[in-house]
């Protein structure tokens, strides 16, 4: 029986759960040319300065560098172009709705090869935080590390 392959990361956006307040995640295809995912097999890409629009009922992915793919030639794309992504026609009618009130903002969170070999993007939906919202957030990391801390030492 052949064994079933796992799902392999290719990029991932550190600072997305740093900067915005996820509430919701969607999983989409992205629309790319065989050299581009050819190229994302040899090396990772570059997701953390990416977003995602919303524009005459499709949605796209821009910002999203996908280095040239070595054997490439004349089949290389523009590397930062943007790219379509595949969602559900209510997933995207419901993100634009979202996305019109003030402060939303669709951010690709990670970038993966999935079970059957395609290129998928997990999308969340956040809010932008501020300042002291990034504080609170690292306080507490800070408390949950020292408890984790004092909890291992007194196991021992």
């Amino acid at each position: 029986m052949p064994s079933r392959r796992e799902r392999k990361t290719i990029a991932k956006n550190r600072s997305a759960h740093h900067e915005y307040a996820i509430e919701e995640t969607f999983e989409c295809g992205v629309v790319l040319t065989g050299t581009e995912v050819k190229s994302l097999r040899e090396r990772a890409c570059q997701i953390t300065d990416t977003f995602a629009l919303i524009r005459e009922g499709e949605c796209w992915l821009v910002g999203v560098h996908i280095h040239p793919y070595s054997h490439g030639s004349i089949f290389n794309r523009d590397p930062d172009r943007r790219r379509k992504l595949l969602l559900h026609r209510r997933q995207i009618d419901y993100l634009d709705g979202k996305l019109r009130n003030r402060g939303y903002a669709l951010v690709p969170l990670e970038l993966y090869f999935d079970t059957n070999g395609r290129v998928k993007l997990t999308l969340g939906l956040g809010r932008g935080k501020k300042l002291y919202d990034k504080r609170e957030d690292m306080a507490r990391r800070d408390v949950d590390r020292e408890i984790a801390r004092a909890l291992k030492e007194r196991s021992r």
